[in-house]
């Protein structure tokens, strides 16, 4: 399968799969857009190094998608009014992470935007809770971007990374889709825990 995926990076349709993945795991947080990142970063790092401008055009993609995945959620809240608060209601998870998304967005809290973004999920509960409690845009889409590009960066550095240490193998793909994970398990755990340390 890496060859296959290896065979795509060259051409203009890996960078419209990732591009879409991205862009609507805000809305599908089950899509396997990092594990996509990485197994497409893990391709081209098999290459030669004429490959390496693909990577930064990987890294610009899954970065522009996130941000645009964002603003759409975010908008889409914000206009969803009270058929989005009844949906969000029906479900005690999503309205105490919108709870403490609000608390932590009121004190200032744009590195949640960030830590948010690695988290299972949590993209889509900040986006969205930030959009349902009208959050100012000047203040949400800065720290989107940010999150957006760190995590792109971070994804295509473990492909890469991973690949030049443990061989474009997928030996070398697990390991760093393990640490994605890793990371998201992390995020998860901080995001909980920073109403309670603040």
């Amino acid at each position: 399968m890496l060859e296959q995926v290896g065979s795509l990076v060259g051409s203009p349709w890996i960078y419209a799969v990732v591009t879409l993945s991205v862009l609507l795991d805000v809305f599908l947080p089950v899509l396997p857009s990092g594990v996509l990142v990485i197994t497409a970063a893990t391709a081209a790092a098999a290459g030669t190094a004429t490959d390496v401008p693909d990577i930064l055009v990987l890294t610009l993609c899954a970065a522009s998608a996130s941000v645009l995945g964002d603003l759409a959620a975010y908008r889409l809240a914000w206009r969803g009014g009270a058929r989005l608060d009844r949906a969000i209601s029906r479900s005690r998870r999503l309205t105490l992470a919108q709870e403490r998304l609000g608390a932590a967005l009121a004190r200032g809290g744009g590195a949640l935007v960030v830590l948010a973004r690695f988290a299972p999920a949590g993209r889509s509960v900040v986006s969205f809770g930030a959009g349902a409690a009208h959050r100012s845009a000047r203040d949400f889409l800065p720290w989107s971007a940010l999150a957006g590009l760190a995590w792109a960066t971070y994804s295509v550095a473990l492909g890469w990374f991973g690949a030049h240490w443990l061989g474009a193998s997928w030996l070398g793909t697990a390991v760093s889709v393990g640490a994605l994970f890793a990371a998201g398990a992390g995020a998860g755990y901080l995001v909980r825990r920073e109403p309670r340390t603040s």
